[in-house]
């Protein structure tokens, strides 16, 4: 692998974890180092920092906390 793009993933401590789940990527950028930034989108959907999955969260939140609303108004009652 390319020094400079090893170096890089040292310091990126997410695409290092995913180059670890999914080691098929060595070979891919010791092939060509400009697929970094195609790892680098794959990385973030493997570790749901997409903005898809940031909203969906959110929303998983919004709705527990709503849940959490209606039962202690429920116990309140």
């Amino acid at each position: 692998m390319d020094p400079v793009t090893y170096q890089y993933i040292l310091q990126h401590p997410d695409l290092l974890k995913f180059l670890r789940e999914y080691p098929i990527w060595y070979r891919y950028l010791s092939r060509d180092p400009n697929l970094m930034e195609k790892m680098e989108k794959e990385a973030k959907e493997f570790s749901g920092k997409t903005f898809t999955k940031r909203v969906e969260k959110l929303g998983e939140q919004a709705q527990m906390v709503s849940m959490l609303i209606q039962l202690a108004g429920a116990l309140k009652d």
